[in-house]
Protein backbone atom coordinates (compact mmCIF):
# COMPACT_ATOMS: atom_id res chain seq x y z
CA UNK A 1 0.00 0.00 0.00
CA UNK A 2 1.36 3.44 -0.90
CA UNK A 3 2.63 5.57 1.96
CA UNK A 4 0.46 8.45 0.81
CA UNK A 5 -2.70 6.35 1.27
CA UNK A 6 -3.48 8.11 4.56
CA UNK A 7 -5.03 11.43 3.46
CA UNK A 8 -4.34 14.81 5.03
CA UNK A 9 -7.43 16.85 5.95
CA UNK A 10 -7.55 20.61 6.36
CA UNK A 11 -9.50 22.23 9.20
CA UNK A 12 -10.16 25.24 6.97
CA UNK A 13 -12.34 22.87 4.93
CA UNK A 14 -14.29 21.98 8.07
CA UNK A 15 -15.23 25.58 8.60
CA UNK A 16 -16.04 26.12 4.92
CA UNK A 17 -17.97 22.88 4.32
CA UNK A 18 -18.62 20.90 7.53
CA UNK A 19 -20.49 18.08 5.80
CA UNK A 20 -17.74 17.43 3.25
CA UNK A 21 -15.05 17.53 5.93
CA UNK A 22 -17.02 15.11 8.13
CA UNK A 23 -17.43 12.72 5.21
CA UNK A 24 -13.73 12.79 4.36
CA UNK A 25 -12.72 12.34 7.99
CA UNK A 26 -15.22 9.52 8.56
CA UNK A 27 -14.05 7.70 5.45
CA UNK A 28 -10.43 7.96 6.60
CA UNK A 29 -11.44 6.52 9.99
CA UNK A 30 -13.57 3.76 8.48
CA UNK A 31 -10.61 2.62 6.36
CA UNK A 32 -7.62 3.30 8.62
CA UNK A 33 -8.88 4.25 12.09
CA UNK A 34 -6.59 7.27 11.65
CA UNK A 35 -6.76 10.73 10.10
CA UNK A 36 -4.16 13.46 9.60
CA UNK A 37 -5.33 17.04 10.20
CA UNK A 38 -3.51 20.24 9.31
CA UNK A 39 -4.32 23.94 9.84
CA UNK A 40 -5.89 22.99 13.16
CA UNK A 41 -5.25 26.37 14.77
CA UNK A 42 -2.96 25.25 17.61
CA UNK A 43 -0.31 27.88 18.33
CA UNK A 44 3.12 26.48 17.30
CA UNK A 45 4.81 28.53 20.05
CA UNK A 46 2.50 26.96 22.64
CA UNK A 47 3.42 23.49 21.38
CA UNK A 48 7.11 24.34 21.42
CA UNK A 49 6.92 25.55 25.03
CA UNK A 50 5.23 22.32 26.13
CA UNK A 51 7.83 20.28 24.27
CA UNK A 52 10.65 22.24 25.90
CA UNK A 53 9.10 21.56 29.32
CA UNK A 54 8.85 17.87 28.40
CA UNK A 55 12.53 17.66 27.46
CA UNK A 56 13.54 19.54 30.59
CA UNK A 57 11.70 17.11 32.84
CA UNK A 58 13.09 13.96 31.26
CA UNK A 59 16.61 15.41 31.49
CA UNK A 60 16.32 15.44 35.30
CA UNK A 61 18.18 12.76 37.30
CA UNK A 62 16.34 9.48 37.70
CA UNK A 63 15.95 9.84 41.47
CA UNK A 64 14.37 13.27 41.01
CA UNK A 65 11.91 12.00 38.40
CA UNK A 66 10.90 9.11 40.63
CA UNK A 67 9.82 11.52 43.37
CA UNK A 68 6.80 12.20 41.15
CA UNK A 69 5.78 8.57 40.72
CA UNK A 70 2.40 7.91 42.36
CA UNK A 71 2.43 4.44 43.87
CA UNK A 72 -0.91 2.69 43.40
CA UNK A 73 -2.18 5.47 41.14
CA UNK A 74 -2.51 3.39 38.00
CA UNK A 75 -0.12 5.73 36.22
CA UNK A 76 -2.87 8.32 35.86
CA UNK A 77 -0.89 11.28 37.19
CA UNK A 78 2.76 12.21 37.39
CA UNK A 79 5.73 10.12 36.32
CA UNK A 80 5.70 6.56 34.99
CA UNK A 81 9.25 5.16 34.85
CA UNK A 82 10.97 3.52 31.90
CA UNK A 83 10.00 -0.11 31.37
CA UNK A 84 6.67 0.03 33.23
CA UNK A 85 3.91 -0.09 30.60
CA UNK A 86 3.33 -3.00 28.24
CA UNK A 87 0.88 -3.43 25.40
CA UNK A 88 -2.10 -5.70 26.09
CA UNK A 89 -0.92 -9.29 25.76
CA UNK A 90 2.73 -8.33 25.20
CA UNK A 91 5.50 -10.27 26.96
CA UNK A 92 7.96 -7.35 26.93
CA UNK A 93 7.59 -3.83 28.31
CA UNK A 94 7.78 -0.77 26.06
CA UNK A 95 11.03 1.20 25.86
CA UNK A 96 9.62 4.49 27.12
CA UNK A 97 8.91 6.69 30.13
CA UNK A 98 6.15 9.28 30.41
CA UNK A 99 4.35 11.92 32.46
CA UNK A 100 0.57 12.19 32.77
CA UNK A 101 -1.51 15.33 33.24
CA UNK A 102 -5.26 15.14 33.84
CA UNK A 103 -8.14 17.55 34.13
CA UNK A 104 -8.09 20.15 36.88
CA UNK A 105 -11.32 19.92 38.86
CA UNK A 106 -12.65 22.22 41.61
CA UNK A 107 -13.00 21.00 45.17
CA UNK A 108 -16.15 18.96 45.71
CA UNK A 109 -16.56 18.00 42.06
CA UNK A 110 -18.39 14.69 41.62
CA UNK A 111 -15.51 13.16 39.63
CA UNK A 112 -12.77 13.91 42.16
CA UNK A 113 -12.68 10.28 43.31
CA UNK A 114 -11.85 9.07 39.80
CA UNK A 115 -9.67 12.03 38.79
CA UNK A 116 -6.92 12.87 41.32
CA UNK A 117 -4.93 16.08 41.56
CA UNK A 118 -2.12 16.74 39.12
CA UNK A 119 1.51 16.77 40.14
CA UNK A 120 3.84 19.53 38.93
CA UNK A 121 7.64 19.22 39.07
CA UNK A 122 9.04 22.00 41.24
CA UNK A 123 12.34 21.86 39.34
CA UNK A 124 10.80 23.38 36.17
CA UNK A 125 9.17 26.71 36.89
CA UNK A 126 7.04 27.02 33.73
CA UNK A 127 6.03 23.34 33.52
CA UNK A 128 2.50 23.67 34.89
CA UNK A 129 1.62 26.74 32.85
CA UNK A 130 3.09 25.53 29.56
CA UNK A 131 1.79 21.96 29.76
CA UNK A 132 -1.72 22.68 31.03
CA UNK A 133 -2.19 25.41 28.41
CA UNK A 134 -1.61 22.74 25.79
CA UNK A 135 -3.99 20.36 27.61
CA UNK A 136 -6.80 22.92 27.44
CA UNK A 137 -6.17 23.68 23.75
CA UNK A 138 -6.22 20.01 22.75
CA UNK A 139 -9.35 19.45 24.85
CA UNK A 140 -11.11 22.19 22.87
CA UNK A 141 -9.86 20.96 19.49
CA UNK A 142 -10.87 17.39 20.32
CA UNK A 143 -14.45 18.46 20.96
CA UNK A 144 -14.53 20.23 17.59
CA UNK A 145 -13.30 17.07 15.84
CA UNK A 146 -15.89 14.99 17.69
CA UNK A 147 -18.52 17.29 16.17
CA UNK A 148 -17.38 16.15 12.71
CA UNK A 149 -17.43 12.51 13.81
CA UNK A 150 -21.00 12.97 15.06
CA UNK A 151 -21.96 14.50 11.71
CA UNK A 152 -20.43 11.53 9.87
CA UNK A 153 -22.44 9.17 12.09
CA UNK A 154 -25.61 11.20 11.28
CA UNK A 155 -25.94 12.30 14.89
CA UNK A 156 -26.49 15.86 16.09
CA UNK A 157 -23.21 17.77 15.85
CA UNK A 158 -23.25 18.40 19.61
CA UNK A 159 -23.89 14.72 20.45
CA UNK A 160 -20.56 14.23 22.23
CA UNK A 161 -20.62 17.44 24.27
CA UNK A 162 -22.44 15.84 27.20
CA UNK A 163 -20.56 12.50 27.19
CA UNK A 164 -17.12 14.15 27.28
CA UNK A 165 -17.95 17.08 29.59
CA UNK A 166 -15.41 16.99 32.44
CA UNK A 167 -14.09 13.77 30.88
CA UNK A 168 -11.13 11.88 32.28
CA UNK A 169 -8.82 13.00 29.47
CA UNK A 170 -5.05 12.61 29.78
CA UNK A 171 -2.13 14.48 28.24
CA UNK A 172 0.90 12.20 28.00
CA UNK A 173 4.42 13.58 27.65
CA UNK A 174 6.43 10.73 26.14
CA UNK A 175 10.16 10.12 26.06
CA UNK A 176 11.73 7.22 24.19
CA UNK A 177 15.45 7.20 25.16
CA UNK A 178 18.19 6.22 22.71
CA UNK A 179 18.04 2.50 22.00
CA UNK A 180 20.99 0.20 22.71
CA UNK A 181 22.17 -2.40 20.20
CA UNK A 182 19.83 -5.40 20.08
CA UNK A 183 17.28 -3.98 22.57
CA UNK A 184 14.77 -6.16 24.36
CA UNK A 185 11.43 -5.07 22.91
CA UNK A 186 10.53 -1.96 20.92
CA UNK A 187 9.66 1.63 21.76
CA UNK A 188 5.91 0.89 21.76
CA UNK A 189 4.55 -2.55 20.91
CA UNK A 190 1.43 -2.89 18.76
CA UNK A 191 -1.64 -1.70 20.66
CA UNK A 192 -4.93 0.12 20.41
CA UNK A 193 -5.75 3.20 22.49
CA UNK A 194 -8.25 2.87 25.33
CA UNK A 195 -10.04 6.21 24.98
CA UNK A 196 -12.44 7.98 22.59
CA UNK A 197 -10.02 9.71 20.22
CA UNK A 198 -6.31 10.49 20.49
CA UNK A 199 -4.78 13.72 19.22
CA UNK A 200 -1.05 13.23 18.64
CA UNK A 201 1.42 16.02 18.14
CA UNK A 202 4.12 15.00 15.68
CA UNK A 203 7.47 13.69 16.86
CA UNK A 204 10.81 14.89 15.56
CA UNK A 205 11.88 11.28 15.06
CA UNK A 206 9.93 8.85 12.86
CA UNK A 207 8.63 5.48 14.00
CA UNK A 208 4.82 5.57 14.23
CA UNK A 209 3.13 2.90 12.10
CA UNK A 210 -0.46 1.67 11.79
CA UNK A 211 -1.61 -1.79 10.79
CA UNK A 212 -3.74 -1.77 7.64
CA UNK A 213 -6.66 -4.10 7.01
CA UNK A 214 -4.38 -5.96 4.63
CA UNK A 215 -2.01 -6.72 7.51
CA UNK A 216 0.77 -4.36 6.42
CA UNK A 217 2.52 -1.76 8.57
CA UNK A 218 2.03 1.73 7.14
CA UNK A 219 4.31 4.60 8.18
CA UNK A 220 2.41 7.57 9.60
CA UNK A 221 4.45 10.64 8.68
CA UNK A 222 2.24 13.74 8.88
CA UNK A 223 3.30 17.00 7.24
CA UNK A 224 5.10 19.45 9.51
CA UNK A 225 2.61 21.13 11.84
CA UNK A 226 -0.16 18.57 11.29
CA UNK A 227 -1.60 16.30 13.99
CA UNK A 228 -2.60 12.65 13.86
CA UNK A 229 -6.05 11.81 15.26
CA UNK A 230 -7.03 8.18 15.79
CA UNK A 231 -10.03 6.26 17.07
CA UNK A 232 -9.81 4.62 20.50
CA UNK A 233 -11.46 1.50 21.85
CA UNK A 234 -14.25 3.40 23.64
CA UNK A 235 -15.47 4.95 20.39
CA UNK A 236 -15.01 1.67 18.54
CA UNK A 237 -17.24 0.01 21.13
CA UNK A 238 -19.84 2.80 21.02
CA UNK A 239 -20.03 2.61 17.20
CA UNK A 240 -20.00 -1.20 17.04
CA UNK A 241 -16.74 -1.05 15.02
CA UNK A 242 -18.15 1.28 12.35
CA UNK A 243 -15.20 3.43 13.41
CA UNK A 244 -12.35 1.00 14.16
CA UNK A 245 -9.62 1.31 16.76
CA UNK A 246 -6.53 0.38 14.77
CA UNK A 247 -3.38 -1.33 16.02
CA UNK A 248 -0.34 0.92 15.88
CA UNK A 249 3.21 0.85 17.19
CA UNK A 250 6.40 2.87 17.45
CA UNK A 251 9.20 0.86 15.90
CA UNK A 252 12.83 1.16 16.93
CA UNK A 253 15.02 3.56 14.99
CA UNK A 254 17.58 2.57 12.40
CA UNK A 255 21.11 1.91 13.67
CA UNK A 256 22.36 5.30 12.50
CA UNK A 257 19.61 7.09 14.48
CA UNK A 258 19.49 4.84 17.54
CA UNK A 259 21.51 7.39 19.55
CA UNK A 260 18.68 9.93 19.24
CA UNK A 261 15.77 10.17 21.71
CA UNK A 262 12.18 10.51 20.55
CA UNK A 263 9.55 12.76 22.15
CA UNK A 264 5.85 12.91 21.38
CA UNK A 265 2.73 14.30 23.06
CA UNK A 266 -0.58 12.42 22.69
CA UNK A 267 -3.82 13.73 24.19
CA UNK A 268 -6.15 10.87 25.11
CA UNK A 269 -9.68 12.29 25.07
CA UNK A 270 -12.02 10.35 27.37
CA UNK A 271 -15.68 10.20 28.22
CA UNK A 272 -16.81 11.31 31.66
CA UNK A 273 -16.24 8.49 34.18
CA UNK A 274 -19.95 7.69 34.65
CA UNK A 275 -20.85 7.81 30.94
CA UNK A 276 -22.45 4.52 29.93
CA UNK A 277 -20.88 3.15 26.75
CA UNK A 278 -23.86 1.54 25.07
CA UNK A 279 -23.86 0.62 21.38
CA UNK A 280 -25.46 3.29 19.21
CA UNK A 281 -28.67 1.85 17.70
CA UNK A 282 -27.81 3.41 14.34
CA UNK A 283 -24.61 1.32 14.24
CA UNK A 284 -26.47 -1.98 14.63
CA UNK A 285 -27.58 -3.65 11.38
CA UNK A 286 -28.31 -7.21 10.20
CA UNK A 287 -24.79 -7.25 8.71
CA UNK A 288 -23.26 -5.73 11.84
CA UNK A 289 -25.12 -7.13 14.87
CA UNK A 290 -24.47 -5.68 18.32
CA UNK A 291 -21.08 -6.91 19.49
CA UNK A 292 -21.54 -5.39 22.96
CA UNK A 293 -25.00 -6.13 24.34
CA UNK A 294 -23.83 -5.39 27.89
CA UNK A 295 -23.03 -1.69 28.46
CA UNK A 296 -20.12 -0.56 30.62
CA UNK A 297 -19.23 2.76 32.19
CA UNK A 298 -16.22 4.63 30.87
CA UNK A 299 -14.51 4.30 34.26
CA UNK A 300 -15.18 0.57 34.39
CA UNK A 301 -13.78 0.14 30.90
CA UNK A 302 -10.71 2.25 31.73
CA UNK A 303 -9.85 0.27 34.86
CA UNK A 304 -10.29 -3.01 33.02
CA UNK A 305 -7.78 -1.92 30.40
CA UNK A 306 -5.31 -0.37 32.84
CA UNK A 307 -4.99 -3.75 34.51
CA UNK A 308 -4.32 -5.36 31.13
CA UNK A 309 -1.44 -2.98 30.34
CA UNK A 310 0.14 -3.34 33.82
CA UNK A 311 -0.58 0.19 35.06
CA UNK A 312 -3.18 -0.89 37.63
Amino acid sequence: MALDALPTLNMHDRRANPEAFAKAMGESYAQFGFAVVRDHGLDPAMIERALAATKAFFALPEDVKRRYQVKGGGGQRGYVPFGTEAAKGADKVDLKEFWHVGRELPAGHRYRAEMPDNLWPAEIESFERDVYTLYAALDKLGLELLGSIATFLKLPENFFEGPVKDGNSILRLLHYPPTPPNPEGIRAEAHEDINVITLLLGAEEAGLQLLTREGQWLDVAPPEGAIVVNIGDMLQRLTNHVLPSTSHRVRNPSAERSHLPRYSIPFFLHFAPDYLIETLPSCITPDNPNRYPTPITAQGFLMERLREIRLA
